[in-house]
C-alpha cells in the first residue's frame, strides 16, 4: 500500500534507497546536504540523492542544519545515509525511520559496510530502527541478514543492502504502527568514519587483511599503496598480497600487469 513519506538522504546508498522507495510510495519531500565543490575544477555539485529526486520530480530541501524552522511534509521520514544530526524537536514531530546497512548493534556509525569488510565479516545485513538522539541506538522495527562473499567489495554490499532495505521498508511502512524492539545491549561495535590513514596499505600486514581493506574501499574511495590507488586485489597462491587493478597518480584505472609493463 502506497504511503506518503519524506526521505532524508545524501550519499549514493541513500540515493539508491530513495529511488526504490519512490517506485512504491508517494515521496513528497527530500532533505539532503547542501551542494558542495567537487572534482578538480571545484565546481558545485549536487549530492547523489538530490540528482535522483530532481529526476523524479521530488521537492528538495537542503538545509545546512536541521532545526525548528524546518517544515516536515509527511508523518513518516525515512533516513538513509543523510549525514546530519536530527534534533529532538524534529524527532518528536514525525516518525523517523533510519535505514542502517548492518545488523545492529554491530557497526553503529558512519562506515558500517567498510568496517565490516575490513574486519572480514562473512555476514552483514540491514536494520530499520527508530531514529533517536544516540547514534544508531534506536529500537528495531525490522532486520535481516545476508552473506558476504569473499570477492564482494563495498559496492556489491551496498547494492545488496539497498535492495534488502526496500523490502524491509515495504513491510514496516505497511503497518499503521510499527512494532519496535530494543536493541541488544551486548555486541555493540562502532564503525568510525574512514580516515586518510585507513586508506594506507601496509606491505608488512597480512595479505588477507590488505585484501579486505581494498574490498572495503572499492569502488568509491580506494586504498593506497605508495602512489598507487588499488581497486582490486587478491591473496596470491604463495600467500602474498597481489594487486589486480590499480590507478597511478593522475592516471586511469588499469590492470596491475599493464602498469608493471609500462614501468619497464
Amino acid at each position: 500500500m502506497a504511503r506518503r513519506i519524506a526521505v532524508a538522504a545524501t550519499a549514493p546508498f541513500g540515493a539508491d534507497v530513495l529511488e526504490r522507495l519512490a517506485a512504491e510510495h508517494h515521496v513528497v519531500q527530500l532533505f539532503t546536504r547542501p551542494d558542495r565543490p567537487r572534482g578538480r575544477g571545484r565546481k558545485l555539485g549536487a549530492p547523489p540523492a538530490k540528482v535522483v529526486a530532481e529526476r523524479l520530480g521530488i521537492p528538495v530541501e537542503q538545509p545546512a542544519k536541521l532545526d525548528s524552522s524546518v517544515g516536515i511534509a509527511a508523518h513518516t521520514v525515512v533516513v538513509c545515509a543523510y549525514g546530519l544530526l536530527i534534533p529532538d524537536e524534529l524527532l518528536e514531530r514525525a516518525l523517523w525511520l533510519n535505514v542502517h546497512p548492518s545488523l545492529l548493534p554491530r557497526w553503529r556509525g558512519a562506515a558500517p559496510v567498510e568496517r565490516a569488510l575490513m574486519a572480514g565479516d562473512d555476514e552483514t545485513g540491514v536494520t530499520i530502527h527508530r531514529t533517536v538522539e544516540a547514534l544508531d541506538a534506536g529500537p528495531i522495527a525490522a532486520a535481516r541478514a545476508f552473506p558476504v562473499a569473499p570477492e564482494d567489495d563495498a559496492g556489491a554490499v551496498y547494492a545488496r543492502a539497498a535492495g534488502l532495505a526496500a523490502e524491509l521498508l515495504r513491510e514496516v511502512l505497511a503497518e499503521n504502527e510499527p512494532i519496535f524492539e530494543p536493541q541488544p545491549e551486548e555486541g555493540v561495535t562502532y564503525a568510525e568514519k574512514i580516515r586518510p590513514e585507513d586508506r594506507v596499505l601496509d606491505p608488512q600486514a597480512p595479505a588477507q587483511e590488505l585484501v579486505n581493506r581494498v574490498r572495503a574501499l572499492s569502488p568509491h574511495i580506494g586504498a593506497r599503496l605508495g602512489d598507487l590507488i588499488v581497486w582490486r586485489a587478491r591473496v596470491a597462491e604463495d600467500g602474498s598480497f597481489e594487486p589486480l587493478e590499480v590507478q597511478p597518480a593522475g592516471g586511469r584505472r588499469m590492470a596491475y600487469d599493464a602498469y608493471l609493463r609500462g614501468r619497464r
